[in-house]
């Protein structure tokens, strides 16, 4: 039931609520927890939302607004590079070891796989007790991984603000469509296909909207083949100094994590767009034309080292 400013009022003196019927007005005494009264105190709300849940419980969602601050221009960038292996780096060095949440994932579709094998040859109370387990199995995979995606996503803002800086994250949009025709086994697509990057992206937008931290979106191309000490890019088509974890320039000879260099190269262009005098290339961030993508990073090494040719 969806409510609106004469249908539902909020009396926070006694903390209840009074809703219009069909049999006339009704005062409901609400039971809030310590965050909810934190929101809700000095707030006028004027539109909510009464619900059954499942467990025969009524939950009213009061929708309250704020206005949120505006981004602070700041020449500091935080880079966040993502991946398997590593879920996220960031160009200040803190990462989340993929190892961990891979074996609880692998768990969760052992499980999932043995249930669905019972669910499909077992006699008739078996599978249907499979399909609710299944059901919970589910339920509880998702809410492990949207659990990891807010801690990850609330670390990586807090830092932001400690350092007074933006944030640039990788834009994996599509990533799944461009893997599909490459070689891999059916469970190396799974572990692929299973996490959320785009949530975890979405909860730092939204995390870092409320405290005034911009966030810019940067394209992966060539941020896990260029050295960001020297910005140079391997000379031979079809090579890179990147070797699965690990990267050695050629050519300045930096050695170090692959992903913290991708960190670092992903804040480099975030600090192009965020600078109120920048070089102008946002518009171009947007296309996936390559030659656009290599004369980006060309003005990226004619900036920084203006001796070193392309």
């Amino acid at each position: 039931m969806d409510c609106d400013k004469d249908l539902f009022r909020l009396r926070e003196h006694d903390w209840t609520v009074s809703l219009a019927t069909v049999r006339g007005r009704e005062r409901v005494k609400l039971n809030p927890g310590n965050y909810q009264r934190g929101k809700l105190k000095g707030r006028n709300p004027t539109s909510s939302q009464l619900c059954k849940h499942r467990d025969g419980q009524f939950y009213l969602h009061i929708q309250i607004k704020d206005t949120p601050p505006d981004p602070k221009n700041t020449d500091k960038v935080i880079g966040v590079d993502l991946g398997r292996r590593d879920i996220a780096v960031t160009s200040e060095d803190q990462r989340w070891d993929g190892k961990p949440i891979q074996s609880v994932r692998d768990k969760f579709s052992f499980l999932r796989a043995s249930l669905q094998k019972k669910a499909s040859k077992g006699t008739r109370t078996t599978r249907r007790r499979c399909r609710e387990v299944l059901k919970r199995l589910s339920g509880r995979e998702r809410r492990y991984q949207q659990w990891l995606n807010h801690n990850i996503s609330k670390t990586v803002v807090r830092r932001a603000v400690e350092l007074s800086a933006s944030i640039a994250i990788e834009d994996l949009t599509g990533i799944r469509e461009r893997t599909k025709g490459q070689p891999r086994n059916k469970t190396e697509r799974r572990r692929s296909n299973s996490w959320a990057f785009y949530q975890l992206r979405m909860f730092i937008e939204y995390k870092a909207l409320g405290v005034g931290v911009q966030v810019t979106p940067v394209p992966p191309a060539y941020t896990s083949q260029m050295c960001h000490n020297c910005l140079h890019i391997h000379p031979v088509k079809g090579k890179s100094y990147r070797s699965g974890k690990t990267f050695r320039c050629g050519h300045c000879g930096w050695y170090g994590d692959a992903d913290f260099n991708g960190a670092n190269n992903i804040a480099l262009v975030g600090l192009s767009i965020n600078q109120p005098r920048g070089t102008g290339l946002s518009c171009k961030l947007n296309r996936t034309i390559e030659y656009v993508q290599l004369s980006l990073f060309d003005d990226f090494r004619a900036t920084k080292n203006p001796d070193l040719s392309s």
